[in-house]
């Protein structure tokens, strides 16, 4: 029986932060309704900010509910109150080269924070009848 698809790989890196949800970028002068006194983001949200900007597949924030980092104490999720110190994992997806340009760039924010690669392959599905040659550039998002 003939294969209806067709799966072409190509290589990307995932790239891990581990922030603290209390975790900040430098404040860019203006102040916040929502965070009096700081006018800063959160980190992680300003890390994936800057990952859209410097054109990464793939950029989401997975908060943690129980857990340590770094050595330090386990922490929870309380039913009333959650904690600031609880890690926050902004996982980040682009060629190996992207991502490493990334870390360069926001060095300062990735300051002694724990930051983790991994190689990924990432997969395009089409017709059976499609080479590598025919997959566009944007919908596999990467050089090949």
């Amino acid at each position: 029986m003939p294969q209806a698809h067709t799966v072409i790989p190509a290589e990307v890196g995932m790239l891990r932060v581990y922030v603290r949800r209390a975790d900040r970028a430098a404040s860019r002068g203006r102040r916040s309704f929502w965070q009096p006194g700081t006018g800063a983001k959160p980190l992680y949200r300003e890390l994936i900010l800057r990952a859209k900007t410097a054109g990464l597949m793939n950029a989401v924030a997975h908060p943690a509910q129980y857990g340590f980092s770094d050595h330090g104490p386990i922490r929870e999720d309380g039913s009333e109150l959650s904690d600031p110190q609880l890690t926050i994992c902004v996982e980040l997806i682009g060629r190996r080269a992207q991502l490493e340009q990334f870390c360069r760039q926001q060095g300062d924010l990735l300051t002694d924070k724990i930051v983790v690669y991994k190689p990924l392959e990432h997969w395009c599905v089409g017709p059976a009848r499609i080479t590598q040659a025919d997959v566009p550039q944007d919908v596999a998002g990467f050089e090949r």
